[in-house]
This record gives structure tokens, C-alpha cells and sequence, in this order.
């Protein structure tokens, strides 16, 4: 069964050998590792993992855990594809119709954001009108213009960031998972003005 994890551990080197070595030793498997960001002396990974049946996902995060400045940020069941999909296959999808860049920018997010959906909106006098979103989105929506990427307010399970796209609003949101990143933000805004610049609209 693949699962995504999100670790947070100290940016020096063997770090990421001790959370490898660690991760095989509870029984995971590592199947791709990506860096979401760097902080002061940290770094934040995304790593997919293959656990076996019979294996705990818990024994993986407590293996990872005893670990001096190492601390799991989260750990989930990942179906996207098994596999981490990057930026630049994104970029890629998008140039292959440049007309509809836009709307398959946000079919692409659930899986390059590791989000449960993504929408595109617009606010309006008359309310928000959704112009284009995955089948997991919410059916209705709250939002006003957004000048740039935001983190927007969310409870304990729930998680959501919004960007500007022109007179929309692109929504992301995750349940269970990790607030959203500085870094992920940036991403978010990176794409989406490529996908206005090979659209050409």
C-alpha cells in the first residue's frame, strides 16, 4: 500500500540516510523522495513510501520519530499514480494544448500538490461561479479576489491556500494534511502564470 509522508528533518548531510535507514528497518519501502522546502537548518520531504501488508504506518512515523530533530508532519494513503509528479511534467501536460492550459493546470494540482482537489472560481456580485474544478471539489464557495498566494483558515483537519489567476481565484484544498508551505505557495504562483503564458490568455 503506497503512502505519502511528510518528515521534517535537520538540513545536514546523513540526515536523509538516517530516515531511509529507518524507514526500512519498520518495514517501509522508499519510493521517491522530493524536497518541498528548506528552512533554517531543516529541510521538509515528501516521501512516498510502499508498506507492506501487515505493516503499521505507525511503526514507520515512530521509527522516523526517535530520531534526534527528525518529526513526522504527516502520513496518509497516497493513490495518485504511485509516484510523485513534478513541476516539470506539469509544464509538460500544459504545452500540449496550449488553448485549454488553464483548466488542465487544475485537473494536474491534486496530483503535483498531493491535495484532495482544485478549483478555479470567480467572484462576482452575484457570488462565486465556478469555472472549472476536479470531481472532489466542494459543490459551492466563499472566497473574494486574492491579490497573491494565501494559506486561508481552515479547522484541525481541513486545509486550503488560494492564488490569483487573473479575475479567478485557484483554490486548493487537502483533508488530514499538512498546512501549506511558503514554498508550495511560490510553486502554486509559478504555474499558474505559466499556464496564463502558454494559454496566451
Amino acid at each position: 500500500m503506497p503512502y505519502l509522508m511528510r518528515v521534517e528533518l535537520p538540513d545536514v548531510p546523513g540526515s536523509l540516510g538516517r530516515v531511509a535507514s529507518a524507514i526500512g528497518e519498520a518495514g517501509g519501502d522508499i519510493e521517491a523522495i522530493e524536497i518541498v522546502e528548506k528552512l533554517d537548518g531543516f529541510a521538509v520531504d515528501d516521501v512516498l513510501l510502499e508498506i507492506p501488508p501487515g505493516t503499521m504506518p505507525d511503526s514507520v512515523v515512530s521509527a522516523c520519530s526517535t530520531l534526534d530533530g527528525v518529526s513526522v508532519l504527516w502520513i496518509n494513503r497516497y493513490a495518485a499514480g504511485g509516484n510523485l509528479f513534478l513541476d516539470l511534467e506539469v509544464v509538460e501536460a500544459l504545452t500540449e494544448d496550449p488553448a485549454s492550459a488553464r483548466d488542465r493546470l487544475i485537473d494536474l494540482l491534486p496530483v503535483a500538490f498531493r491535495v484532495d482537489w482544485a478549483a478555479c472560481v470567480r467572484p462576482g456580485a452575484d457570488g462565486v461561479r465556478v469555472m472549472h474544478a476536479t470531481d472532489a471539489a466542494p459543490d459551492a464557495f466563499d472566497i473574494d479576489l486574492v491579490a497573491s498566494p494565501v494559506r486561508l483558515p481552515g479547522d484541525d483537519t481541513y486545509v486550503e491556500c488560494a492564488a490569483p489567476l487573473g479575475d479567478d481565484v485557484v483554490l486548493m484544498g487537502r483533508r488530514g494534511g499538512p498546512e501549506f508551505l511558503d514554498s508550495e505557495l511560490a510553486r502554486l504562483e509559478h504555474l499558474l502564470g505559466l499556464a496564463v503564458t502558454i494559454s496566451g490568455r
